[in-house]
């Protein structure tokens, strides 16, 4: 199908457009906060690799040291929403039968939110002794 060019309708003004002309900014430009890129991200998860399990849930850790992959919190308050995973930051090691019970697992959200802030508050100063930055809590 052929698509026709631009036709100017009859009885509107068009601004004749120079090509010196600029835009001008109504306001200062704002800063935004500044977001960790991907290599800082990974750094995080890659932190995980070859850990203990922190999550340790009585009755479901294995403990095998082979399983253990980084697991996200479920928390909005870590950025956690619907289509969303939260930040690396709020990411501890645990073995893949904790992760399971941590995502699919029949307990109530505080139980398992309890046991990740706990395990989170454990992993935090290992992984800055680990990656050689300052513990923020």
């Amino acid at each position: 199908m052929k698509r026709t060019g631009f036709v100017r309708r009859p009885g509107k003004e068009y601004a004749a457009l120079s090509r010196t002309s600029t835009l001008k900014r109504s306001g200062p430009m704002k800063t935004r906060r500044k977001r960790p890129t991907a290599a800082e991200g990974s750094n995080l998860i890659d932190a995980c690799r070859g850990e203990q399990c922190y999550l340790r849930v009585a009755g479901v850790c294995c403990g095998d040291a082979a399983t253990v992959v980084p697991c996200h919190s479920n928390q909005a308050k870590h950025g956690k929403g619907m289509g969303l995973k939260a930040a690396h930051e709020f990411t501890v090691p645990g073995c893949w039968r904790c992760h399971s019970w941590l995502d699919q697992g029949p307990a109530s959200r505080e139980t398992k939110a309890a046991v990740f802030d706990a395990a989170l508050a454990a992993w935090q100063p290992a992984r800055a002794e680990k990656m050689g930055v300052p513990a923020c809590n």
